[in-house]
This record gives structure tokens, sequence and C-alpha cells, in this order.
């Protein structure tokens, strides 16, 4: 059997998203969490509550959070927020046929998802938007096409319910425009434990990814102190 030659462009996108960022760096050095914290997406509300900081009354803020959904995974699973709780995860959008950006987008997603392969933290979860054409068996096909790891799941299911999660709660576009196109957005979206976008990044900018992974650890770091500040 040939053996498949491995891209020379994955080759380096997985070694680039291997080693640690400046960000990282940032999370322990002098062994403190020095870092700006990531951004809130979507609309904010000013809630009634608030709490004191040194000295001055500052309102609470609530920020955009993502509705649940049920869908089905490509083992024919049950997929919905559920199986994120307290999860970090990466999510995108594609269908299988498409014509090229989904392949570039795929496979870098995929050199992603492999360094965190061991990390239970997080996760990666992409949606179709031709789920009529996309079913679970072509998905699970087009998963093992990308050597797609366990925590990797690909979901398809109600056309209503896919493109109002991605205009109403990931906040980007997800159209079929007819004759076999669709519109829809390249960009991964980084979601945090609560359900929140803290970041968009372009799937084929090498630029993106490798901030998509310092910010990742970003966010591992905030988990971890929510455990900390829960234990003392």
């Amino acid at each position: 059997m040939p053996k498949t030659s491995i891209p020379k462009k994955i080759i380096v996108l997985v070694m680039i998203l291997a080693l640690p960022g400046f960000l990282y760096y940032l999370l322990t050095a002098k062994g403190k969490n020095r870092y700006k914290p990531l951004p809130f997406y979507g609309p904010k509300v000013v809630a009634k509550t608030g709490h004191k900081f040194h000295g001055t009354y500052i309102p609470d803020t609530i920020y955009h959070k993502l509705d649940d959904f049920k869908l089905t995974d490509q083992n024919g699973n049950t997929v919905s927020f559920k199986s994120y709780d307290k999860k970090i995860f990466v999510a995108s959008f594609f269908y299988t046929h498409c014509p090229s950006v989904c392949g570039t987008v795929n496979k870098n997603l995929s050199a992603l998802a492999d360094v965190y392969r061991k990390n239970k933290m997080v996760n990666f979860l992409s949606f179709t938007v031709d789920p009529d054409r996309d079913t679970a068996p072509v998905l699970k096909a087009y998963a093992k096409s990308l050597d797609a790891n366990s925590k990797w799941l690909f979901a398809t299911g109600d056309t209503t319910v896919i493109y109002n999660l991605a205009r109403k709660g990931f906040l980007v576009d997800a159209l079929n425009a007819g004759n076999d196109n669709f519109i829809f957005s390249d960009k991964l979206i980084l979601i945090d434990a609560e359900k929140r976008i803290r970041g968009y990044y372009s799937g084929t900018s090498m630029t993106d990814l490798t901030r998509l992974n310092d910010e990742i650890k970003v966010l591992i770091a905030e988990e971890l102190r929510k455990v900390d500040k829960a234990l003392y």
C-alpha cells in the first residue's frame, strides 16, 4: 500500500501550533496570570446587580450567550451544548462538497484539533450548512478523510436550527443561496465554558490560527483560575 505524503504546510502548521506562544508565556510569567483577558462578542446588557472594586460600585454586565440546540453528530448521536458543559470549544461552518475554502479550513482545523487531542477542556464542533445532503453517514466518511479525532464532532440536522444558530448565536452568515451555492463564514469561533463568544479567526490564515492557539490557552487559564477561587 503506497504511503501518503503529508503536505509541508500541514507539518509546518503543526509545529507552529505545538510550540508555546507568546501569550502562553505571559500566562505563567513569574508565576502570575499576567495577560489581557479576551473580549466578549455580541450584544451586552447592563444588569441590575453589581459589585465594588476599590470602593467604586460597578454594574455587572450580561454578555451574549448561545442558546442550546439539538442536532446529530457523524456517529448518529445527539449533540447539544450539554455535550460541552464547562468545556471550551472551537466552532465552524462548512459543507462536505464545498469546492475550495472548506478543505483548507478543515485541514488547518484538523492540525489544531490534533494539538488538543489529550486536553479534556478543549473540543471542536463543525456544523454543515447543507444538512439535506450531509447526513450523519456522509459526515462520518468526511471526518475519516480528515483523520478527525474523537474531540472533533460534525453536526447535521434541521436547516432552520443550524441557520438560526449561526446568525443569532454565533453571529455569522449561513444561507442557502440556491443552485447548490451556500453563503457561510470561514471563521473559526472560540467559545468559552459559559457559551460566550471570545474570538473570531480566519480558518485560512496561519497568523489567525496561531493567535487562536494562544487564546485557547488564555481560556484554559481562566477556567483554572475559577477552580482556584472555588477551592479557597
